[in-house]
């Protein structure tokens, strides 16, 4: 996606429903959502709105997790 739209423009209709789409395949093939936002010119929240509303499988956090520790032998 290119053009970045202008921050806090609401964004309706087929102009919605086709940038639901370009994130859609862009989270699908890897990309964060902070990555997408940055892309976009808009908010992680905006862009976390459209993939659920897209029907997307949020993926889990990365990093570390906290959990029980791998046995060492």
């Amino acid at each position: 996606m290119a053009e970045t739209l202008k921050k806090g423009s609401r964004v309706t209709g087929a102009a919605r429903d086709k940038l639901a789409a370009d994130l859609k395949k862009k989270y699908d093939s890897g990309a964060s959502i902070r990555a997408l936002a940055e892309e976009t010119g808009r908010s992680y929240g905006f862009v976390h709105r459209m993939l659920s509303e897209s029907g997307v499988n949020l993926r889990g956090r990365g990093g570390a997790t906290r959990g029980k520790k791998a046995a060492s032998a």
